[in-house]
């Protein structure tokens, strides 16, 4: 890993610190600054010509301030020479403007693909897209990996018994089948009827739940509306204890009041998006990915194939 430097933005140098010390390297030498007008200055502090470059950030909230920040370290590093650069984005922020599902509107995921590519990075690592289908809206290779195999390990040393994955809409079912199958559990399925961005009504439940151990799976809990609600429903089909297992937590909005008066018995997340100390609750657990994706940058690094890391 001689040639091999991380780099990290403001969004969540945390991970990036657990990614070098996975490797076993260290962190590069940056600074962020803004200038008096607030605008983004960077200035990277150490030789970087020739290098295979690592640049981890995350586009969560404040989501366009982290995104600018990423695309000036990305020119900053091509204009200094480096060899390759391969933004690791744990979290791929604008994902869910994937398609134009009303009459003029963005497809702003695109977008932020081209900007990505534009200013220079020649390759992207993310985690649980929204959508599958933003894979295609870059012209430049991207890694896409998965949170299961974090998930799998921490509810495999729970010991539960009579476990069913519980996709909490029918656009998770892709995603719920992999973490059944993994499990070796029973699937069931959340059929909601969404009202509107943060507002979603439960129709009905497919599957069997009743005394069993359920784990709610989905990539991202914003204002977990859905997720509440699903939780409501599940418990009123004779659900025993309701866990949630969710890679992205965004939580915003009402999501702490709703937490707190839900029938989850456990919140697990991932560390791709930071948890402000607010937002800590006694629900809510948090695990790292640092190990997943460090692995992923040492496969790519060495031009190994990383393709046992999509199972």
């Amino acid at each position: 890993m001689e040639k091999t430097t991380v780099f990290t933005g403001s969004a969540n140098p945390e991970l990036a610190v657990g990614i070098c010390n996975s490797l076993g390297v260290s962190l590069g030498e940056m600074k962020v600054s803004r200038f008096r007008d607030e605008e983004t200055r960077i200035k990277i502090n150490q030789n970087v010509r020739g290098k295979d470059i690592f640049v981890v950030q995350s586009t969560c909230s404040p989501a366009n301030e982290n995104l600018m920040e990423l695309l000036i370290i990305i020119d900053a590093l091509k204009r200094s020479s480096a060899r390759r650069i391969t933004a690791v984005l744990p979290y791929f922020g604008y994902a869910r403007q994937d398609r134009k599902d009303q009459p003029r509107v963005p497809i702003t995921a695109k977008l932020v693909a081209n900007l990505l590519t534009r200013a220079g990075a020649n390759r992207i690592i993310t985690i649980d897209l929204h959508a599958g289908q933003v894979q295609g809206f870059f012209d430049i290779p991207l890694d896409h990996l998965y949170a299961v195999s974090v998930f799998g390990d921490y509810f495999k040393a729970k010991n539960l018994t009579d476990v069913v994955i519980v996709s909490p809409d029918v656009g998770g079912i892709k995603m719920a089948r992999a973490y059944a199958k993994r499990f070796e559990a029973g699937l069931a399925i959340v059929d909601k009827r969404r009202k509107s961005d943060v507002e979603a009504e439960v129709m009905h439940l497919m599957g069997d739940v009743e005394g069993k151990n359920v784990i709610l799976v989905d990539d991202i809990v914003a204002t977990a509306g859905s997720l509440t609600e699903a939780a409501e429903a599940l418990k009123a089909n004779g659900a025993k204890d309701i866990y949630a297992a969710i890679t992205h937590p965004v939580l915003c909005g009402p999501a702490m009041e709703r937490l707190e008066k839900s029938k989850i018995k456990e919140l697990v997340v991932t560390d791709t998006i930071p948890i402000s100390d607010e937002k800590k609750h006694k629900k809510i657990k948090q695990l790292s990915v640092a190990p997943l994706l460090a692995e992923a940058i040492r496969r790519i690094h060495n031009e190994e194939s990383i393709s046992a890391l999509f199972e």
